[in-house]
C-alpha cells in the first residue's frame, strides 16, 4: 500500500509541475503602447492575437510563449495617424503583417516571473526580457507585463524628430484553457 501511495504522489507532483496549455483570447486581452509625439504621450493598441501559451506557476521553466498580433490592427483613435503608421516607414503592414514574441526562458523572481525571448517587428528580431504576473482564473490565465523598446532598433518611424525613440508596451493577455 505504501508503494502505491508513493507512486500516486509522484504522478500527481509530475502532473502539477507540467505546464498547462492556453490559447490567447483576443477579445479578453489588451496590447497597448505609449510613445511621446511632439512631447505628448500618445497611445494606441493592437488586436489579432494568435499563438500558444504553456505555463505553470509551479514550474515556470517548463513554460513557453509563442504569441503574435496583426500589425494592421493598430488603433490610436485617429484614422489619419493609423493610416500613416501602417505605411512602410513605420509598421509596413503589407510586408510585415504580424509582430511576434517567442519565449526562450521563464523564471520565478520574487512575487513575479521574468520572461526572456525574441521580439520580431518588421525585419528585426531583438532579445528582450521583462517581468510579468500570472493570475489563474476559472476559465484561463491572465498574464500582465510591461516593457520598453527603442522603435529605431526595429526600423519603425525612421528619423522622426517629433517622435520619441522609447515606446512602452503594456500587456494584458488572457489565455483560455485548451
Amino acid at each position: 500500500m505504501k508503494k502505491i501511495t508513493c507512486i500516486a504522489s509522484l504522478v500527481l507532483c509530475t502532473l502539477v509541475s507540467l505546464a498547462q496549455n492556453f490559447e490567447p483570447a483576443d477579445d479578453k486581452s489588451a496590447i497597448k503602447f505609449t510613445v511621446k509625439n511632439f512631447g505628448i504621450n500618445t497611445g494606441g493598441s493592437f488586436k489579432g492575437l494568435r499563438g500558444s501559451i504553456a505555463f505553470s506557476a509551479a514550474n515556470p521553466a517548463a513554460g513557453r510563449f509563442e504569441i503574435s498580433l496583426e500589425t494592421a490592427t493598430v488603433n490610436t483613435d485617429n484614422d489619419l495617424r493609423d493610416s500613416h503608421l501602417k505605411k512602410d516607414d513605420y509598421l509596413d503592414v503589407e510586408k510585415y503583417p504580424r509582430m511576434t514574441f517567442v519565449s526562450e526562458q521563464i523564471a520565478k523572481k520574487g512575487s513575479h516571473f521574468t520572461v526572456t525571448g525574441k521580439l520580431t517587428i518588421k525585419d528585426v528580431t531583438q532579445d528582450i526580457s521583462f517581468p510579468f504576473t500570472a493570475e489563474q482564473e476559472a476559465d484561463g490565465l491572465l498574464l500582465k507585463g510591461s516593457f520598453t523598446i527603442n522603435r529605431r532598433d526595429f526600423h519603425v518611424g525612421g528619423n522622426s524628430m517629433v517622435l520619441a525613440d522609447k515606446v512602452i508596451i503594456d500587456l494584458s493577455i488572457f489565455g483560455k484553457k485548451k
